[in-house]
């Protein structure tokens, strides 16, 4: 296990952690019974099913072969971890161009997307597990034709549309048998946001030229490590407990441009798992040392409501010397290190309690590792807190009044 997590600079003594171990395990143990609604994630990197992999690999060799764009429709965790992954990670030559459609309603983004459909050899997957969703259906009602057009009929736009969905009911699953769309199954004991290492991210992931097999051992990893045990589940027990402290926001501090997107899908991920009956840390992110120009201001002088994730990639994937001036000698990676040093020193002295992740270098099987920590830590904190971490009611009032007003 390469992902390291470090607390020792929230300022919560060493004895209130180890005195909440035992809870914390408890709350991993229920994640593994298999008693627990919506936690077949837990054991997806460990009994992963082979065959369906075999046949999302299939799927997606003959996708690189036939296209040269898929268009991915979904929203929330239908899109947010296989762009989070494909923006971080190398990819081999083979993988072509991935765009994602149906997670905003911006008349712009459609117009630009839909002549990027009219342009180029496109396959459409649709990710869903209902159908439903009203942005993600208007999305595929929007495109459709425009596939029907561009192929000459609907059985041959048919023929290029992939459809992610229930395996046994729902209006998507419906439409894919009338229309005979190809087909892959969203697990129904898993929930979107912890979606990724399902077809709903490893197909997406696979098309672009990620090494899916390699990010799962990562996953592997982490799921089989001992240090569960011990330092990893610290951080969960950390958040809890600044919660109670009555900090009211983390900022995921990112300090490598490559995993901007990883932030949308942790406030995604911390958000709507944690954000229950008054409870929950607010996560947001920050681009290192970007929004220290910006942000950081208020992060030093503002209210002191936050704790402080650093995420940190340790090794660099290329080393470029500065030529000249006052740090010619040095790398662009020691001045990354130097910053980061500075504004741990600079928030520390502000009241900011600091973890951080380490992550030894950007490559498929760390962040197939550093995935599955953030997943497991989320829902163990939900669960330290007495909230669940796989519903999301909240989610459903935007959506009634949405319909109300379309009606």
């Amino acid at each position: 296990m390469n992902i390291i997590a470090k607390v020792d600079k929230t300022g919560i003594p060493a004895e209130e952690i180890e005195a909440l171990r035992p809870q914390a395990g408890q709350a991993l143990d229920r994640l593994w019974s298999g008693n627990e609604p919506m936690t077949g994630w837990v054991t997806l990197p460990v009994t992963r099913n082979e065959k369906e992999l075999q046949t999302i690999q299939e799927i997606a060799e003959i996708i690189k072969d036939e296209a040269e764009l898929l268009v991915v429709i979904g929203i929330g965790g239908s899109y947010m971890g296989a762009k989070a992954a494909i923006e971080a990670l190398p990819k081999a030559a083979s993988g072509i161009e991935v765009r994602f459609m149906g997670n905003n309603l911006c008349t712009d983004y459609y117009f630009e997307t839909l002549g990027a459909i009219k342009e180029k050899n496109t396959i459409l997957c649709v990710i869903s597990k209902s159908g439903n969703t009203m942005e993600v259906r208007t999305a595929f009602e929007v495109v459709k034709p425009i596939m029907v057009e561009k192929y000459g009929s609907v059985a041959e736009a048919s023929k290029r549309i992939l459809a992610i969905t229930d395996e046994e009911t729902g209006t998507l699953r419906s439409e894919a048998t009338e229309f005979g769309y190809s087909t892959l199954p969203v697990p129904g004991n898993v929930g979107g946001r912890y979606s990724i290492a399902t077809p709903v991210g490893l197909l997406p992931m696979a098309v672009s030229g990620i090494d899916i097999i390699e990010f799962l051992d990562g996953a592997r990893d982490c799921a089989n490590a001992a240090e569960w045990d011990h330092d990893l589940v610290d951080y969960a027990i950390a958040r809890h407990l600044l919660e109670k402290q009555g900090k009211v926001v983390e900022v995921f501090a990112l300090c490598h441009s490559r995993l901007a997107y990883l932030g949308e899908w942790m406030k995604q991920l911390f958000g709507e798992s944690e954000g229950k009956e008054g409870k929950g840390l607010m996560p947001t992110s920050l681009m290192y040392s970007t929004d220290l120009h910006s942000m950081g201001q208020y992060m030093q002088e503002g209210r002191q409501i936050f704790m402080e994730t650093l995420m940190i990639v340790d090794e660099p994937s290329v080393s470029i010397e500065i030529p000249g001036g006052p740090q010619k000698g040095k790398t662009v990676a020691d001045i990354n290190a130097a910053m980061i040093g500075g504004v741990t020193k600079a928030h520390l002295q502000a009241g900011i309690p600091i973890a951080e992740i380490h992550i030894p270098k950007l490559d498929t099987r760390n962040f197939g590792q550093l995935i599955y920590f953030l997943e497991t830590t989320c829902a163990i904190t939900a669960m330290l807190n007495g909230v669940n971490p796989f519903d999301q009611p909240g989610v459903e009032a935007y959506k009634r009044e949405m319909h109300s007003l379309l009606d």
